[in-house]
């Protein structure tokens, strides 16, 4: 049950943030395509990846992931950062194909970075907890990084215009710093507390502790 509400509340975010409703486009072309990026990797990655940890479908359960967290984190950086260059951020805001594709990538190597850090479950080594935590708080500072420079630029980057476009681009720079850089750093504080809390349970018990 607890796993049907997740993959649901996955799903039914994906559907709301592909939807185009126009109280996201109000706010501006911008903040509507962060709004958009961080309701995919902050939001329905992390309750898709969850929906799937310790089901049959999770990859965790065939191949050792714990390598793959911050790598993971690292090309979560290469594709956020190479889709804010002006460039291809034009690109997909022009072209349907390229922003299907950006879209994709985005919930893709989301999606890659949540199951390496969580996919493990509650039975996760502390080898495991400790690279998700990592994976986790590596993604946490780049998207609070990029937010950051954005919200605080002194010109438009991506949009001819005047003070409108830049408070359009400041305000979605709030956004990614906001609710990417909490939604990374929340994941990887719960895991922690979670591994504080585990392990000398687990010891006080007379449990072995898995490295």
């Amino acid at each position: 049950m607890r796993r049907a509400v997740l993959l649901f509340a996955g799903a039914a975010t994906l559907g709301v943030a592909w939807s185009g409703l126009p109280a996201v486009h109000a706010a501006g072309p911008f903040t509507a395509h962060m709004i958009r990026h961080m309701a995919v990797v902050a939001l329905a990655a992390p309750l898709l990846a969850l929906a799937i940890a310790g089901s049959p479908f999770d990859p965790a359960r065939r191949w050792d992931l714990t390598r793959w967290a911050v790598p993971a984190s690292l090309a979560e950086l290469l594709v956020v950062w190479a889709w804010h260059a002006p460039a291809l951020h034009h690109l997909a805001a022009h072209s349907a194909m390229a922003r299907w594709v950006e879209q994709g990538s985005f919930l893709s190597i989301g999606l890659l970075v949540w199951i390496a850090c969580v996919g493990h479950g509650a039975r996760a080594s502390l080898r495991q907890a400790s690279a998700g935590i990592l994976g986790l708080l590596l993604t946490s500072v780049h998207m609070t990084l990029l937010g950051g420079l954005l919200a605080m630029a002194h010109r438009p980057i991506y949009h001819a215009g005047g003070p409108e476009a830049l408070t359009d681009q400041a305000l979605g720079g709030v956004v990614m710093l906001l609710a990417g850089g909490a939604a990374y750093l929340l994941g990887g504080l719960v895991l922690a507390a979670r591994l504080l809390s585990e392990r000398p349970a687990a010891v006080a018990a007379g449990g072995h502790v898995e490295e």
